[in-house]
């Protein structure tokens, strides 16, 4: 992949030339066309290349076309992630109590309640103040904005 075809390969090389270069070959990186350590050797040769041609070598097995990062995961707006440990917690906290209420012969107070409860409460007021944002959040995001 040569930076410029036109060009004499010969001629020195540029430190803009050379950042393009290391751009690229993270992109390269992220879309798992190279390992970590060939990506690490590759990076090493491009800050040492003193002419295009040394620069050229470092992508000349790589597709031209520039590699596109996959795009971020959606979020899920009721935060599924939060969810399931709320669940499994619960299932666990039931769990127990059924297994202690069998072996007392009666139902005992119903203490998982105070696990379940609270914190399935919270997650709901979470998922619903992450709703109202959403549609602000993704108006930043079209428009340009960036997360810091």
């Amino acid at each position: 992949m040569s930076l410029d075809p036109t060009a004499d390969s010969t001629l020195r090389t540029s430190d803009a030339e050379r950042e393009h270069v290391v751009a690229a070959l993270g992109l390269h990186l992220s879309v798992g066309r190279l390992t970590m350590s060939e990506f690490e050797n590759r990076l090493d040769t491009a800050y040492a290349a003193r002419t295009r041609r040394e620069l050229d070598a470092v992508l000349a097995d790589l597709p031209t076309t520039p590699p596109q990062p996959a795009p971020p995961p959606r979020r899920n707006p009721l935060g599924g992630r939060r969810w399931a440990p709320w669940a499994l917690t619960g299932a666990i906290c039931l769990l127990i109590w059924v297994a202690a209420s069998s072996a007392q012969g009666h139902p005992l107070y119903f203490w998982p309640f105070w696990v379940i409860g609270p914190w399935g409460a919270m997650l709901l007021a979470q998922a619903a103040i992450a709703r109202t944002r959403s549609p602000i959040r993704s108006t930043l995001v079209e428009g340009g904005a960036h997360r810091s």
